[in-house]
């Protein structure tokens, strides 16, 4: 290939022109007539991990011309002498960020979890022909249809995380073509025209009949995950008590917490019992320490890690016994999950708005099993003045955390309560909650200690000794405990085979009863604990 070859390439992004070397040769390449030694830049890396062949690396490197195994690198022609080095690149791209060294990867292997930045796809600047070509597009649907088929495999092993994965939206496609934007307050059409208020609203309705408030007393949104429902919550109750006291259980989700550092608020961790509840009588005292200031108390309708359910109405009945009115106390629920279960569970605590609770949250992509992170945040009309203000751009008011909010999700929410209704969500429940008792029982039968609460489908269990196994199955995991949320897609059949898989690893782990497992009873308590010890 001449230089007119290698100019051409050139045309393209700064590091389209890295040569890349033959197999045989691969300690050197060519770059513009100077050898030198290979970095790890990103193209590297894609073509020892992926080979010269595939197209992803072919569409990031440029033009076919400089493909591998058509160059001979010791042969390469001298620059020509009026070759202007500042025509070469039209249009400079930012330097490919260099790989870390092995040194600093070291370092990072503290944090948790894995370093998703090594398995990153790389963006590269597109070819000056690509439109001629199509190349990066057939290499782009290349990728798609390879993480697509990636997602199939992962859905079929996940069983750690509360995200109901059984829906279907085909009848939503037609609307992906839109930017449907729910921008300002809900109930106050803004400027922007395209919106799904109208869904919006419908979608709040049903909640706030769900909860027993009255449309003219209510406000909400649909928020852009539960966490936003928390950081709400938390707030309208920080504007209506500027001074009071946060109280939360241990085991409360984190959002709850980063709401208090957000907020700079004051925030009192109280005492858990063993099944993740709050412990009523630690509550009581850590209020007496504080009566002076008005208390804003989040209420857990499932905890994060055991799915345990405050009692609301033991909550309320503290408060009281320690002098709190309600116009000195703001509760917020976080029903992420519960949130929609409870309801349709008997001898459940009932969430209601006729109780002197502030407000309620819940995710959509939980139980609901919306295919985007997003929540729902109901609170009593009464307290959002505080927060509320008028916007001249929109034309609206806002009250919202975030400006924009996804229309789409709105629509997918309505879509599925409008073809389940009541009736649909309560089977749901109930499908559930005998599949958690089944896992439940057949864990025990194996000898594998095990806790599921009376009003929860979170099925903990000793953790698995093979890290592996845990990201197979894309387990939650917290010290020496796992868990398993039954939601409606998984069925008996996908625990038959996670628990046929669990118990035939356990005993390579457990060397056929040599060795034995941990002791859970500080996690589930001793009668759920089949540990030597406490069998």
């Amino acid at each position: 290939m001449g230089w007119e070859g290698l100019r051409k390439a050139d045309e393209g992004p700064a590091h389209a022109t890295l040569i890349a070397p033959s197999h045989k040769n691969h300690e050197k390449r060519a770059y513009c007539g100077v050898s030198q030694l290979p970095t790890l830049s990103h193209v590297n890396i894609l073509r020892f991990h992926r080979g010269f062949s595939d197209p992803l690396f072919r569409a990031m490197v440029g033009s076919t011309d400089l493909y591998a195994g058509d160059l001979n690198t010791e042969k390469v022609e001298p620059l020509p002498e009026d070759f202007d080095p500042t025509t070469v690149i039209k249009e400079p791209v930012p330097p490919v960020v260099e790989a870390e060294t092995e040194e600093k990867d070291k370092k990072r292997e503290i944090v948790l979890g894995r370093n998703v930045h090594t398995m990153c796809l790389a963006i590269m600047e597109p070819e000056s022909d690509d439109e001629v070509t199509g190349e990066r597009e057939a290499s782009m649907a290349s990728v798609l249809a390879r993480y697509r088929k990636s997602l199939i495999e992962r859905t079929k092993h996940h069983l750690g995380y509360p995200y109901n994965l059984d829906f279907d939206y085909g009848a939503l496609a037609q609307l992906q073509h839109f930017s449907i934007n729910n921008l300002g307050d809900p109930f106050i059409e803004s400027n922007y025209g395209v919106h799904s208020r109208q869904f919006e609203v419908g979608v709040l309705d049903w909640f706030a009949r769900l909860w027993e408030l009255e449309k003219n007393e209510y406000w909400g949104y649909i928020t852009n995950c539960g966490t936003e429902g928390n950081l709400h919550g938390i707030l309208v109750g920080r504007e209506v008590f500027p001074d009071g006291i946060l109280y939360t259980s241990r085991e409360t989700h984190y959002s709850v917490f980063k709401a208090a550092r957000m907020y700079r608020m004051e925030c009192v961790k109280v005492d858990t019992l063993v099944s993740g509840e709050i412990d009523s009588e630690d509550f009581k005292l850590k209020l007496l320490c504080n009566k002076d200031k008005p208390a804003i108390i989040n209420v857990n309708i499932g905890t994060t890690v055991k799915g345990a359910v405050d009692d609301l109405d033991l909550v309320i009945q503290k408060l009281e016994e320690t002098g709190f009115t309600p116009d000195r106390f703001y509760i917020h629920c976080d029903g992420a999950l519960f949130g929609l279960m409870m309801p349709f569970v008997k001898r459940a605590p009932k969430v209601s708005f006729k109780k002197p609770i502030g407000s309620v949250s819940v995710s959509g992509h939980k139980f609901v099993g919306c295919p985007m992170p997003c929540g729902v945040q109901i609170t009593r009309l009464e307290h959002i003045n505080a927060l509320s203000r008028n916007v001249e751009y929109l034309a609206s008011r806002d009250a919202t955390i975030m400006g924009s909010r996804n229309g789409h999700a709105p629509i997918f929410l309505w879509y599925t309560l409008n073809r389940k209704g009541y009736r649909g969500f309560r089977k749901e429940v109930q499908k559930c909650l005998r599949n958690a008792h089944y896992l439940k029982d057949r864990l025990i039968g194996a000898g594998i200690g095990a806790m599921l609460n009376e009003l929860s489908s979170t099925v903990v269990f000793e953790r698995p000794q093979d890290e592996e196994f845990v990201r197979r199955w894309q387990l939650a995991c917290q010290g020496n405990i796992a868990h398993v949320v039954v939601m409606p897609n998984v069925t008996i059949e996908k625990l038959d085979v996670f628990l046929n898989e669990l118990i035939q690893k356990r005993a390579t782990w457990f060397q056929d009863g040599k060795l034995q497992p941990h002791c859970i009873a500080a996690d589930v308590g001793k009668d759920n604990c089949l540990c030597a010890l406490h069998k």
